[in-house]
């Protein structure tokens, strides 16, 4: 008998492995050009990147093998230490305020405020910087922070507390890069967590005002039991984002002053195409990735990502 249920689950498994072969050949045709993209622009990039790293390149752009003589360097770097604070310093504030601070928008507009067409001008508004070419935006923050008497900030902060002019990037740029990068990231978290709002079915909020719920029980026992999954999506892509991104940070501070600003991907992009050393910089690029990486299946195990899809399929 024993031996007869394994011949019928080794058939069972060889009728899967067919069948799934036969989907993958059918669904072949319509996901073979994204293959294809993921292929040049993602694998080949990191594959190439991976192999820099094991090379001593430079500005005379020789692949020189060293080995894991970049990686030893790394590992000694005095700036390494300070850099790794910056980051998480960067990352958690900022997805803090990318998501916390989108939540709250969504809610304003999505809940408190009836009038559609209000809510979505008020979401428009939110959506500009995000639409405004990175350059012009970090210009606009450089003018709202002149350290001159005509600075803006400088003049409020005169006006209201009545304190010195100061140069706010000089003295406080780590708290510039995150509160700049956290408005940009809050946008796309409120035009999210809006639309997941929408989607809710009229009943639920209907009934729990029958049954004498107030704005914050509602907030609490309806609206963030439905909001899990676009709540889980948008900190696993914020956090990945932000460990990657620069763009507003060089624009701004460039680092500084004295690397206090300095974030991991920065740290990469200066070492490769200001100091010239791409074997480094792709090493430091490489230990990027496999941070990411491993944050990304922590926070998935930490949501429960398996158990919300299994919810999802149906059983036939």
């Amino acid at each position: 008998m024993q031996e007869q249920g394994l011949v019928v689950d080794k058939k069972k498994a060889k009728k899967n492995i067919t069948e799934n072969y036969r989907s993958f050949l059918t669904a072949l045709p319509f996901i073979g050009p994204f293959l294809l993209l993921i292929i040049l622009f993602y694998f080949t990039p990191v594959i190439l990147t991976l192999i820099m790293s094991l090379t001593g390149m430079d500005f005379t752009l020789e692949w020189k093998f060293s080995g894991l003589e970049n990686y030893i360097k790394l590992f000694h770097d005095q700036n390494v230490e300070l850099v790794i604070i910056n980051t998480i310093k960067y990352v958690v504030f900022t997805l803090v305020i990318n998501v916390g601070f989108g939540f709250l928008l969504a809610i304003a507009t999505g809940y408190f405020i009836k009038d559609e067409n209000v809510g979505l001008l008020f979401q428009t508004i939110w959506m500009l910087p995000r639409m405004t070419p990175a350059v012009i935006y970090a210009l606009l923050w450089l003018w709202f922070l002149d350290p001159t008497e005509v600075g803006m900030l400088n003049i409020l902060s005169g006006k209201l507390f009545v304190l010195p002019p100061q140069n706010w990037i000089l003295n406080h740029p780590m708290g510039v890069v995150i509160i700049a990068n956290g408005m940009i990231g809050a946008s796309l978290g409120m035009v999210v967590f809006s639309a997941a709002i929408k989607s809710i079915p009229i009943d639920y909020f209907q009934a729990a005002s029958v049954d004498g719920a107030s704005d914050w029980d509602i907030i609490r026992h309806v609206i963030i039991p439905f909001l899990k999954w676009p709540i889980m999506f948008m900190t696993i892509w914020q956090t990945l984002s932000l460990i990657t991104s620069y763009e507003y940070i060089l624009l701004l501070t460039d680092g500084g002053p004295l690397n206090k600003s300095e974030v991991w991907s920065l740290f990469s992009y200066h070492k490769a195409f200001s100091n010239y050393e791409f074997g480094y910089g792709a090493a430091i690029s490489v230990v990027l990735v496999i941070i990411a990486i491993i944050i990304a299946l922590i926070m998935l195990k930490l949501f429960g990502y398996e158990a919300m899809m299994n919810r999802g399929k149906i059983k036939v």
